[in-house]
């Protein structure tokens, strides 16, 4: 039964019960009662507030019975309303409309975010990501209390998240999320069935945008990948690589938990794309100075050749051109990642 439908039986129940005992009182209460006595009478009864009685039941043994009954079932009706009224308000809070037009007017000043597809085990864990990393997205979900219970149990982390409820198979939510002005989009549905529908709508639409898939079975992973998903993660295959390192490599373990788990700073290993009208196009690690000028430890250089497979060089020397349309890989905090960032845009 649905909230108003509640709402609905809880009114029929409480003023029916007030509707009885006022006959009631009428009834058996003897000639004096006059009927504003007895719905004063059954409104105080009902409600349970404790006042005295206003018609005198000792005389009377069938109304004395008649009114313990009306005791009981006012007590439960009483509380049956005031759960349904106490959930219609949260109700009318969480879908302010004023509240939800503010949010998708932010969503849809939104642009280079990420889409994030269901906020289940998997999910929840990819926005926070996200979130730390900060990286603007828009989660879509389908349980208003899914969302409730995250924020509730998250403090200070999905307080400001950015949601759209309804179903991500669906074209017309995807567009409430702003899919078309988004740089990627994470796919973390419960059924690999819908991970794979979502895909292929996608990425007919958007042939460009970067998706990355979640899926529980390996033969759906490789559909994924054919109907256009740029990567699929296992969470059954990441537990397991987890697990192994835990024993062969607990020092590295350690070391890669304490990273995330810093509070004081978010270190992370990030990307710093080079474009090829950037300022850094050209230029040397050295004359970088990515250490000194952004603390930042370079991991990695990744060049795009035209017409070849993209080459890496791990560890790179001080010396090594930064040619443009590469991409740099670094270690460090994400603020200094997004100094260096905009300085590699020129901006």
């Amino acid at each position: 039964m649905n909230l108003g439908k509640r709402l609905a039986f809880a009114g029929i129940l409480f003023f029916g019960l007030i509707f009885i005992s006022v006959i009631g009182y009428l009834t058996l209460g003897g000639p004096d009662v006059t009927f504003l006595k007895a719905l004063y009478m059954a409104v105080i009864t009902v409600a349970g507030v404790g006042y005295g009685e206003m018609i005198n039941t000792e005389p009377y043994p069938a109304l004395r019975i008649f009114n313990m009954f009306i005791v009981v079932f006012g007590v439960a009706t009483t509380v049956y309303v005031f759960g349904v009224v106490a959930a219609l308000i949260v109700d009318l809070e969480l879908s302010n409309p004023f509240w939800r037009r503010r949010m998708q007017n932010r969503i849809d000043a939104l642009s280079g975010h990420v889409v994030v597809c269901g906020l289940g085990d998997t999910g929840r864990y990819a926005a926070q990501e996200l979130q730390k990393s900060g990286a603007a997205y828009v989660a879509i979900e389908t349980s208003e209390e899914k969302i409730k219970r995250l924020k509730e149990t998250h403090p200070g982390t999905f307080d400001e998240m950015l949601y759209v409820l309804g179903d991500a198979t669906e074209e017309e939510i995807l567009e409430r999320a702003g899919l078309s002005r988004a740089v990627g989009l994470v796919i973390t549905l419960p059924q690999d069935k819908d991970n794979l529908v979502v895909t292929v709508m996608v990425h007919q639409r958007y042939p460009k945008l970067r998706i990355i898939a979640r899926s529980a079975s390996r033969r759906f992973a490789e559909r994924m990948k054919r109907a256009g998903a740029n990567s699929t993660v296992s969470p059954a295959q990441i537990g397991g690589l987890r697990m192994a390192s835990e024993v062969v490599r607990p020092h590295v373990v350690s070391f890669l938990d304490l990273m995330l788990k810093e509070q004081s700073k978010t270190l992370r290993v990030e990307e710093v794309e080079v474009g090829a009208s950037s300022p850094w196009a050209g230029k040397t690690l050295r004359d970088l100075d990515l250490h000194g000028r952004y603390n930042l430890l370079p991991l990695a250089l990744k060049e795009h050749a035209h017409g070849e497979e993209p080459k890496l060089q791990v560890n790179p020397r001080d010396h090594t051109a930064v040619p443009g349309g590469s991409v740099v890989i670094v270690i460090g905090d994400v603020l200094d990642v997004q100094r260096a960032r905009r300085d590699a845009k020129g901006a």
